[in-house]
């Protein structure tokens, strides 16, 4: 019960930060001298997508611990990592993070659960970001990239600026309960490669070069995971 409580803090914890960042923004709006309606209406409309957010990752936690499982559709990768890109570009400028988005055209859909397949990239995404908070000496940059990684797979791949991870930490990372952060839980980590093993996939990290972080997610296309091979 303490690590299913723990999973859904922790799930909830990005939902929740950015009601609370869209509620201070649409109030300053609001409090101008002259109010910007449509800006506080933007405002407040991010709120009520992320509320629901915050209800579907209920739903998606629920489903990962209990006895049923969510039905599965096909989802276009691309299209996922563009909304999870959008969903942390307040945070990214205000960090004065770049970014490099290169996305394969024509890549195979894969089939999933949509809430939790969208999970672990705002969870890879927003360490990524979290990683180059105290870089000062080099660009901070965010590199995302989906590829075709053999007839049957898809890769995407994650990478950062940051100071990346320890040798001797790249695979204990993933290890419940087992963090680099002074307040992180060492849930996360542990959580995504739950859900990308839970579909056929595969979750590593690795160091980039020169510096930072690479996190390795391969999904099975959706021809191979209706067929099994994968």
């Amino acid at each position: 019960m303490g690590a299913v409580s723990a999973s859904i803090a922790h799930e909830l914890k990005q939902p929740l930060a950015a009601i609370v960042t869209n509620g201070n923004a649409g109030l300053r709006w609001l409090g101008r001298a002259a109010p910007d309606l449509d800006e506080a209406r933007a405002a407040f409309k991010s709120i009520v997508d992320d509320g629901h957010r915050a209800s579907q990752v209920i739903t998606s936690v629920r489903a990962m611990f209990g006895k049923g499982r969510e039905e599965k559709t096909r989802l276009d990768l691309n299209e996922l990592i563009r909304k999870v890109l959008t969903i942390v570009h307040g945070e990214m400028e205000s960090q004065r993070i770049s970014q490099q988005v290169e996305l394969s055209d024509g890549l195979c859909e894969v089939v999933g659960d949509r809430v939790p397949l969208q999970q672990v990239l705002l969870n890879l995404i927003m360490n990524a970001i979290e990683a180059m908070a105290v870089i000062t000496d080099r660009p901070r940059l965010l590199s995302v990239t989906s590829e075709i990684h053999d007839p049957q797979n898809i890769l995407i791949k994650v990478q950062d600026s940051g100071s990346g991870i320890d040798a001797d930490d790249t695979d204990r990372v993933f290890d419940a309960f087992f963090t680099t952060k002074p307040n992180g839980m060492g849930l996360g980590l542990a959580i995504c490669r739950s859900i990308v093993e839970a579909h056929g996939g595969r979750l590593w990290a690795s160091a980039a070069i020169p510096h930072g972080s690479i996190f390795n997610v391969v999904l099975p296309r959706a021809e191979a995971a209706a067929t099994g091979d994968f």
